[in-house]
């Protein structure tokens, strides 16, 4: 089963039971998983902790044998109701505590932690102090944590911090916030609203327009190359913004199996974005899952306590160069405090540059060393 929030007033991922889809296709096209035919559920997740709660139990229902490359912010609801099903969660989006606490859960990124961190890092070498715009929930209260852990690292004070609804239709006054005490022109704004961070960066345009001008960042997500696209492209008010990501720019060629599958099984699905972090995801997840399933005895029920023995054993595996090799045996996490099932702590540095998502730094950036100081503050 794949999972995520559709049609929901704050952050949306319908690009990511469609790619499920997509892969289902692609998968059985080529014969399936050593004749395995793989069946994919989807299920909209409605950014809500009982909605979510009964996609499990549909998943449970359906003997599903594992949750696959899905998001959702209801960690504590989803991560029970698997650990109570035996099913595993692998390649979940990584925005919950939770997916890196449970031992139900194989992350495929470092999730929220390691975006914040990374943005820190990446910020510290440009500015000289920070304005963090964050969701005002329990899941945001999390982000100023990391990214200030990584303003530490790079010798910066912690970002001034300013929670806002993250579904709001006008940010008028936050803009105004943000602008009041940002008068110097090494000042820098990281905004993290997933859907409407777009809509704060118009705001902010419109209030700043007398104001030094503002060093702009967030995280993938966040912004994408379509928020780019729908904001004006080269003339966005986003232009020369820096980004962190976890996985290459999808211009690298390293995305092209997964733009062949999208273009034969779902050409024109306008829900499917190869730019979005979530379908990206998703696609990792189930290259994931697919190699494991390959690896097994042909013979072999698949179930998911098979599959979570399986994965349990996991380690050394490619995917392709979109992430460091993954695995989630004892030997493979990072020790990164309170988040024990974390394996992979690499991020990318993007900027926009005329209009388009480029990297401002070449390869993987290893944030294992910042996120284990996270708790020393």
């Amino acid at each position: 089963m794949t999972w995520a929030p559709v049609d929901t007033k704050a952050t949306n991922m319908p690009g990511m039971p469609a790619m499920a889809q997509v892969v289902e296709k692609y998968i059985n096209a080529q014969g399936g998983l050593n004749g395995r035919k793989l069946k994919v559920l989807t299920c909209n997740e409605h950014d809500d902790a009982v909605a979510v709660t009964d996609c499990a139990q549909q998943a449970a229902d359906a003997g599903a044998v594992a949750v696959v490359g899905s998001y959702s912010e209801s960690g504590s609801a989803f991560t029970s109701a698997l650990e109570a099903g035996g099913i595993p969660y692998i390649g979940g989006y990584g925005i919950t505590e939770d997916e890196f606490q449970s031992l139900m859960s194989y992350p495929v990124n470092g999730g929220l932690p390691a975006l914040l961190a990374g943005n820190g890092r990446q910020l510290a070498g440009l500015c000289k102090k920070v304005t963090l715009v964050r969701p005002d929930s329990t899941t945001g209260d999390q982000f100023p944590i990391f990214l200030d852990t990584g303003l530490r690292v790079g010798g910066l004070t912690p970002a001034r911090d300013i929670p806002t609804p993250d579904d709001s239709s006008d940010y008028t006054s936050v803009a105004a916030q943000t602008v009041a005490k940002n008068n110097k022109h090494s000042s820098c704004v990281s905004a993290v609203l997933g859907d409407h961070t777009s809509t704060f960066f118009d705001a902010l345009r419109r209030t700043g327009s007398s104001q030094p001008k503002v060093q702009l960042s967030s995280v993938i997500g966040s912004v994408q190359q379509s928020v780019i696209d729908s904001t004006g492209g080269p003339e966005s008010p986003l232009e020369h913004a820096y980004i962190t990501s976890w996985y290459p720019p999808a211009s690298d060629p390293k995305w092209d199996e997964m733009k062949a599958a999208i273009t034969k099984y779902a050409f024109g699905d306008d829900r499917i974005d190869v730019a979005d972090p979530g379908v990206q995801t998703t696609w990792i997840a189930y290259d994931v899952f697919a190699k494991v399933v390959r690896a097994m005895n042909p013979r072999t029920k698949v179930t998911a306590e098979v599959m979570q023995r399986a994965m349990d054993r996991t380690t050394h595996l490619s995917t392709g160069g979109l992430t460091p090799d993954l695995g989630w045996t004892d030997a493979d996490v990072k020790s990164v405090p309170e988040h024990a099932r974390m394996v992979n702590t690499e991020v990318t540095y993007q900027r926009i540059d005329k209009g388009r998502l480029v990297s401002a730094k070449p390869g993987f950036i290893d944030l294992t060393a910042t996120l284990r100081a996270s708790t020393d503050q």
